[in-house]
């Protein structure tokens, strides 16, 4: 397996629902930027022009996330494909009132891609194992 990866954000009033509960999509965005962040660490020194989000296999919330509270991602790279990397992102919530917790969890698979003269996008393989 990788290194594990981090990211950080704090809920604020915009990211949550009437109730003050984080919507569940703005969660799934920051775990796509999340899961971006290791795969583009994953590609460095490599011939690969972008990573592109194919697929969320799962995703699971687990627990409710307020506003103030810190929702802290860990994202590794699990597994590798010939142009596919599948990637484990891990949520953790915590504020001063509570310890971390995880609050949700996801696997999504991306692909590697190299962009032609005429602008198109094409998959490439990225020769590479976590």
């Amino acid at each position: 397996m990788s290194e594990i990866t981090r990211y950080s954000q704090l809920v604020m009033p915009q990211d949550a629902n009437t109730f003050g509960t984080l919507f569940g999509g703005k969660m799934v965005s920051w775990m796509d930027i999340a899961a971006s962040k290791a795969v583009h660490r994953f590609l460095y020194d490599t011939e690969i022009d972008a990573a592109l989000t194919r697929a969320i296999d799962t995703i699971e919330f687990k627990e409710t996330v307020l506003v103030g509270d810190w929702v802290s991602f860990e994202a590794m790279i699990t597994k590798t494909g010939s142009s596919s990397i599948f990637i484990k992102i891990d949520a953790y919530k915590e504020s001063r009132k509570s310890a971390k917790t995880l609050a949700c969890t996801a696997t999504f698979t991306f692909v590697s891609v190299k962009k032609l003269k005429d602008g198109s996008y094409v998959k490439i393989n990225h020769n590479k194992q976590p």
